[in-house]
């Protein structure tokens, strides 16, 4: 890790080796790996999306037994079939830390609609023209539309997708009833995006405003919980202030996005510039507030399956190279997500000086993790190192076990690594694999490695 990587953690943190040698809180061991250097062992870090925790790890309120876990960086999700608060974090924390993993603090900031600007919800019945057929099949023989239009000063936005009513089990998200601006699940359901041209990106401004004063003071207040509680259990804090390219997906859709930026270069590169002006307002906001140790962007949509190296060089890396810096000037680290491409955009992700990178996959993104060490050449951290959905989801217990010694040794020497699940876990990986994965970790997380 370059001196520059170094230089960014508080004095405190720049560790003798004696005292290194010593057993580290968690905020300075993951602190320690995301600088590039070798902490007391290899942190383990679970992120969670509806993971049905063990019944001993499990707490009770009012009267009913809370059995999934989640985050607050899923805040701004609509999606989930529970509520979650920071309180709830908190206990999961305490949970993981227990069982001597680490774990993270999640935030993210609000914003707002302009106040001049009204929301009209409607549905519109299966219709005969509808081209997707509902399993079991349906009136008219299709989807159920759900219909969003925002009423701008600058005119109407509108919004339509298939209302599908899938049920994938318990922990699994489920689908709104009505369109979200920002939300996976419209993606693959959306009928009519909500941009789509450029005299679209005048409307779009009016629903991308600065929080109010009172989600201002709320977020306030909420920091200073996160804070006397990260400060008590010495946990990072890591703020999700930026969207990104995954905001423009979430707009335009995955092909009105690619074919936008091929055919309408211009109006694509406004669509960027609006959303990355969106983004820095938000964590400028963020920094301002403090209490934030690293900023995190959002970047699962900004891979290689939808952008070329040469079409990320253009839209996506200008803007987050200006985000990095913007969070160092003020203290603060810089975490990137991208889970596939990573050979393919190495180059770029070193240029843009970030300290951390969420995930490499060794099955997804089907990547030798020794050869993606030796080209990383030290220039971030990075996490990750095992498969949740193939790995732990149905692998043997000597299939995780390899696959965590496998990520250990070729990703841990040196410093630089913290063991995570790729990307989470799920309402269906099996409790029993991750005491496995949790086992084998023990056996081989001390330093030296």
């Amino acid at each position: 890790m370059s001196i520059n990587h170094l230089s960014r953690l508080p004095k405190s943190l720049r560790l003798r080796k004696s005292i290194m040698e010593e057993i580290m809180d968690s905020r300075t061991r993951l602190l320690t790996a995301i600088a590039g250097e070798e902490p007391d062992r290899v942190p383990l870090y679970c992120w969670v999306f509806g993971f049905k925790a063990p019944k001993e790890l499990r707490w009770t309120e009012k009267c009913r037994e809370v059995t999934h876990w989640y985050t607050m960086r899923l805040e701004h999700i609509h999606t989930l079939p529970q509520k979650w608060d920071i309180q709830q974090d908190f206990l999961r924390v305490d949970r993981w830390l227990s069982l001597g993993l680490d774990d993270v603090l999640d935030v993210s900031v609000p914003w707002s609609a302009h106040p001049d600007v009204t929301i009209r919800d409607w549905k519109q019945p299966p219709s005969a023209q509808e081209p997707y057929i509902p399993p079991l099949g349906g009136v008219g023989g299709g989807y159920t539309i759900l219909c969003r239009e925002y009423n701008t000063p600058a005119g109407a936005l509108r919004h339509l997708v298939r209302q599908t009513e899938e049920y994938q089990g318990e922990g699994w998200v489920i689908q709104p009833d009505h369109p979200e601006l920002f939300e996976d699940f419209n993606i693959p359901r959306g009928i009519e995006h909500a941009v789509s041209s450029p005299s679209d990106l005048p409307k779009l401004r009016y629903l991308l405003c600065d929080a109010t004063s009172a989600q201002l003071a709320s977020y306030r207040e909420q920091m200073a919980q996160v804070k006397k509680f990260a400060d008590e259990r010495k946990v990072l804090v890591q703020g999700w202030s930026a969207f990104g390219m995954d905001g423009i997906v979430w707009l335009c859709g995955v092909e009105g996005a690619v074919m936008a930026a091929m055919e309408n270069p211009s109006f694509f590169q406004e669509l960027v510039d609006t959303m990355y002006d969106f983004d820095k307002r938000r964590t400028e906001i963020m920094l301002d507030v403090g209490g934030v140790d690293m900023v995190v962007q959002r970047g699962w949509y900004s891979s290689t399956p939808f952008w070329s190296p040469a079409l990320f060089r253009r839209f996506v890396l200008p803007h987050l190279k200006d985000l990095v810096t913007i969070a160092h000037q003020a203290g603060a680290l810089f975490a990137y997500v991208m889970t596939t491409g990573l050979m393919a955009m190495l180059d770029e992700l070193k240029e843009a000086n970030i300290d951390l990178l969420y995930f490499v996959d060794p099955v997804q993104d089907n990547i030798d993790l020794k050869v993606f060490k030796q080209r990383l050449e030290c220039n971030f951290a990075v996490a990750g190192g095992i498969n949740s959905g193939v790995t732990l989801g149905r692998g043997t217990p000597d299939e995780i076990r390899e696959a965590v010694y496998s990520a250990v040794h070729d990703l841990a020497k040196g410093g630089g690594f913290i063991l995570s699940p790729v990307d989470a876990l799920f309402p269906d990986t099996p409790s029993d694999n991750v005491k496995i994965l949790i086992e084998a970790w023990r056996e081989v997380c001390n330093y030296p490695i």
